[in-house]
């Protein structure tokens, strides 16, 4: 008996260590996270960097398509594996001040997206679509991946932040979906014979965009009429955006040779005309303040592992900071809604971290983000 009663003893111990991490990581939901900034001056221009988590573990921003920074500019929407695995934080921008929003398994961080007024966001968790609210932490299942599908790549919310869009794969073929935010009404808008990857709504019209893989950008209209191959410039495809107003897709043309720099070109759905808005440094990835009239980079140039900002109007370019990522795709910069700093990833100090920097002697602030 004194054998069982202490192999029980040791059994129950074990069990309470195995899940005392998952017990503290649950109790640290909703808690106030003393802030990890550091601050520092960037060697090559001197102007001051802000890391805002600490490099001891991980953590990444959403997809630079979808919102991290919440539209008054106090807040960022990001994921950590600081408890352990990965899970959704909100960080103060003002104070500094972290606080962990889910605590699920499998959960996407590339998925994360706030809502358009800021006040909730959605994520995958494994085969589950969540919606969270930001005021209560309360999440409710809104979808479920089916038995038999896999998800693509890719998840994003409409602008008016009514519908999520994301597409499921079986066999060579996909879907793309649309589920309902506030019902949970699932649809689908299209199929394909490909997988259909990184949907993205077109603002103020009723179309979609999406890839095929890096070969191609397809368009829409919502209802799935209408689709059809974009006539993009030779090459590959990188980083795509649309303009603020909806009227052009700006992406990342990739030349097959080499020799060629990496460009931002423009592409008119109306006019199906495609334009060239500037040769870059070798941009790796982009993104663009709110007006479209600033882009943000990361060079992929070995000798030169950098973030500049490229002026439209000039085409000229300006290094912010060393970014010095082991892949420059992974650094996505992004600009906040008032275009007052831009934000970046890298694993220059260990495991990849948020970073930070304010553009705002450089670049003409935008007018607040109302959508």
């Amino acid at each position: 008996m004194a054998g069982t009663a202490s192999r029980a003893s040791r059994r129950a111990f074990l069990a309470f260590a195995l899940a005392a991490p998952r017990l503290a990581a649950q109790s640290q939901k909703g808690a106030a996270l003393a802030p990890e900034w550091l601050r520092y001056q960037d060697p090559t221009t001197e102007l001051e960097v802000v890391r805002l988590t600490d490099p001891a573990y991980s953590s990444a921003l959403p997809a630079y398509y979808n919102r991290a920074v919440a539209r008054n500019n106090t807040g960022l929407l990001y994921g950590s594996d600081r408890t352990g695995q990965p899970q959704a934080f909100r960080i103060d921008l003002k104070t500094g001040e972290a606080r962990q929003l889910t605590e699920v398994a499998e959960l996407d961080v590339a998925s994360l997206a706030l809502s358009s007024d800021s006040r909730s966001f959605c994520c995958f968790a494994g085969r589950s679509l969540l919606h969270v609210s930001l005021a209560t932490l309360r999440q409710r299942e809104i979808y479920r991946i089916p038995d038999g599908w896999e998800r693509c790549p890719g998840m994003s919310l409409t602008p008016d932040g009514a519908h999520a869009l994301f597409a499921e794969r079986r066999g060579e073929g996909s879907r793309l979906r649309a589920v309902s935010l506030a019902q949970g009404i699932s649809s689908t808008a299209i199929e394909a014979r490909f997988a259909i990857e990184h949907p993205l709504a077109r603002p103020g019209r009723d179309q979609i965009l999406y890839r095929q893989t890096g070969e191609a950008l397809w368009l829409m209209d919502a209802s799935g009429a209408n689709n059809r191959r974009l006539k993009l410039a030779a090459g590959r495809i990188g980083s795509v955006l649309w303009s603020p107003d909806g009227k052009n897709i700006q992406y990342l043309n990739l030349p097959d040779d080499p020799a060629q720099l990496n460009a931002i070109r423009e592409f008119s759905p109306d006019a199906a005309a495609d334009r060239l808005v500037a040769k870059t440094s070798q941009f790796a990835c982009f993104g663009a303040n709110r007006d479209a009239s600033v882009f943000v980079g990361a060079s992929a140039n070995r000798s030169s592992p950098t973030v500049l900002l490229l002026l439209r109007i000039t085409r000229r370019e300006f290094t912010l900071c060393e970014h010095k990522a082991a892949n420059p795709e992974t650094v996505a910069p992004v600009f906040s809604p008032d275009s007052r700093r831009v934000i970046f990833q890298s694993d220059r100090d260990g495991h990849p971290a948020i970073y930070s920097v304010h553009v705002d002697r450089l670049v003409e602030p935008t007018e607040a983000d109302t959508g």
